[in-house]
């Protein structure tokens, strides 16, 4: 069963949002650059220094995202083994490839495919 295993809050002023998520919850969030890009993690929660994974069971981290046309409102990312596969079988089964795999050096991959309902929905796919 696939896990929602990160979120991704589209904003069209990032330090804006930054102020605004820490200063009332109190996440840690860092800009950094990532593929040639910004971007703004969010740490909601402790993470293993080694895995970057999350220490607690269910919890989540994030980031912030340039909102744009292909990430126009929140997303969550669930996780599957392989994201070519997965996209294979979303589009069998109706949905679209927003953006492919795209692979984050040392980390992983993501991918955005559009739902059925036209939701824009995040995969991840870990470094082994």
């Amino acid at each position: 069963m696939g896990k929602v295993v990160h979120f991704e809050i589209p904003a069209d002023d990032i330090d804006r949002a930054k102020n605004f998520y820490g200063s009332i919850f109190g996440w840690d969030l860092q800009t950094a650059q990532m593929g040639g890009s910004e971007y703004t993690t969010v740490t909601t929660t402790p993470v293993d220094e080694q895995t970057r994974m999350p220490t607690e069971p269910g919890a989540i981290n994030g980031g912030l995202t340039q909102r744009g046309e292909s990430t126009p409102a929140p997303i969550i990312t669930i996780d599957v083994e392989a994201i070519d596969q997965a996209l294979s079988q979303i589009v069998e089964n109706g949905g679209t490839t927003v953006t492919p795999r795209t692979p984050i050096p040392g980390m992983g991959a993501f991918a955005y495919f559009k739902d059925s309902e036209g939701n824009v929905v995040g995969l991840w796919e870990s470094t082994p």
